[in-house]
């Protein structure tokens, strides 16, 4: 059964090859692609597909849509070192959610101040590349397609 993983961000489709970090740029973690949000100034990040919200840390969250399957968005790269400064939780690890459900709202100012990269990688995990379809580079809005798989 395919399964149509939605864009948790508007801004700018990028190949994940174009994100800043080694581990996501060479899929170590998976195949997916990247979202750039350009100049915005706070996301209301949603969730990418309905499944069980298995991981949630500040600046980053798994959603398994299937036990074997999930989807990992990570809000910027090395944003772990800000210690949650500038993300909202709207949700909770373990919760059930609906694709299109708010989990976090991210405040971009601290991370640009900290020269971090506001790129967000969407990886799916547990996943081969050739069963993915992603979105060509170009500009997506929240909630549009992003990927598919299957």
């Amino acid at each position: 059964m395919a399964v149509t993983i939605a864009a948790p961000i508007t801004g700018t489709v990028i190949p994940l090859t174009e994100v800043p970090d080694p581990v996501f740029a060479k899929a170590l973690v998976g195949p997916g692609t990247a979202i750039d949000p350009g100049e915005a100034t706070t996301l209301t990040v949603t969730a990418p597909v309905a499944g069980k919200l298995t991981s949630l840390k500040p600046h980053a969250f798994v959603i398994s849509h299937r036990p074997d399957q999930g989807v990992l968005v990570h809000l910027g790269i090395d944003t772990v070192h800000l210690k949650g400064a500038g993300f909202t939780l709207r949700a909770e690890a373990g919760q059930q959610v609906e694709a299109g459900e708010e989990i976090i709202v991210w405040d971009l100012a601290v991370a640009r101040e900290a020269e971090k990269s506001v790129i967000v990688p969407v990886v799916v995990l547990e996943a081969d590349a050739e069963n993915l379809t992603l979105t060509e580079a170009g500009p997506i809005s929240t909630g549009d397609t992003l990927i598919r798989i299957g």
